[in-house]
């Protein structure tokens, strides 16, 4: 199947609202963990969403090159190709960006989808996250209606965040205090600025306790019930019923039934990151590890070209990291639910 299309991507999004499940959102800075993530939500038959950071951007582009339009535009390109070949829908998406970024990665890629759109062809990514945690919440607000009218009129779906994530990611840092918790006033603030569709489509990052990085299971503080606090406020206000499509951010460490709880309020979207990479590097070390006198020419010797062949680990690497992807779709109830069964 193609690359989901602006109406097949609002389809994905409203089926898991109503179904109380989510698409993984994986990260992925290569052709080799595209393909592995393409191979993971075909497995799991499961629709799902592919997506880059500023940092992935830029090491996609060449790590001397570094520019993240040229990055995310070669990443499109090649996923628009090769994900013809699966049976199941994938959304292209731009993760974090704070402001300082907007004018070398969200805007820039912005006009290239609408350049492509009045010419009759489908956006280039089909959402953009605007990262606002770090400014003001009224500024947030302001840059994300900005924004909103943008990607509404490109035809693509934009997420923003309200509230802080903890930990760092791709040099973004949020501090881990009461930040961490976004309030029902923000969540109220955030739909009087930006509506509830009518202004544009967008999916709010609410944060209740989530941080980024590496954390064993119970670590990670999370109070889900905030999300269902928000909901019905909001709901309550302009009398409709779970109006908020939600993301799940900095979800390692996080324990099922506190993921599960999340679904249950509303979240459509979990960024996953931090346990593909290690899935996908896992076997690599084993690889390396394993045939150490295969990779290595020790004493003079000539090695094993078959061991040391960036495709003998590249495949098992890949296999780590699909394999994690079906896990995450088990987690968030997406297995099986591919629009195009």
């Amino acid at each position: 199947m193609p690359i989901a299309s602006p109406d097949v991507y609002a389809e994905m999004l409203d089926r898991a609202k109503a179904g109380a499940f989510a698409y993984p959102a994986i990260n992925v800075s290569s052709s080799q963990t595209l393909n592995a993530a393409l191979r993971g939500f075909a497995d799991a038959e499961s629709d799902g969403i592919i997506q880059v950071s500023t940092g992935g951007a830029e090491y996609l582009s060449g790590p001397t090159v570094k520019d993240m339009v040229t990055g995310s535009v070669a990443f499109a390109a090649f996923a628009r190709e090769v994900a013809k070949k699966y049976s199941i829908n994938v959304a292209l998406h731009t993760d974090h960006c704070p402001k300082n970024n907007l004018d070398k990665f969200v805007r820039p890629l912005l006009a290239i989808s609408a350049e492509r759109v009045a010419k009759g062809e489908e956006p280039l990514f089909q959402s953009h996250m605007w990262d606002g945690s770090a400014v003001p919440l009224g500024e947030n607000l302001q840059i994300a209606e900005e924004l909103l009218a943008l990607t509404s009129a490109a035809k693509v779906v934009l997420e923003i965040e309200v509230g802080v994530v903890g930990g760092e990611e791709d040099g973004v840092v949020g501090a881990i205090d009461e930040k961490l918790y976004t309030t029902v006033e923000d969540g109220l603030a955030m739909v009087d600025a930006l509506g509830l569709g009518e202004k544009g489509r967008y999916m709010a990052a609410l944060t209740f306790g989530n941080v980024h990085g590496v954390y064993k299971p119970g670590n990670v503080k999370l109070r889900p019930e905030i999300l269902k606090q928000i909901q019905d406020a909001v709901g309550a206000k302009y009398g409709k019923d779970k109006p908020l499509s939600l993301v799940f951010h900095g979800g390692s460490g996080s324990l099922l039934e506190e993921i599960r709880a999340a679904l249950d309020y509303g979240v459509v979207k979990m960024n996953i990151d931090t346990d593909t990479q290690y899935a996908f590097t896992r076997p690599v070390a084993a690889h390396m590890f394993s045939n150490y006198d295969g990779v290595l020419k020790v004493d003079g010797e000539v090695g094993n070209k078959k061991a040391y062949d960036p495709r003998a680990w590249g495949k098992a690497a890949e296999a780590g990291l699909s394999k994690r992807v079906v896990e995450a779709c088990e987690h968030l109830r997406s297995t099986g639910t591919t629009l195009s069964k």
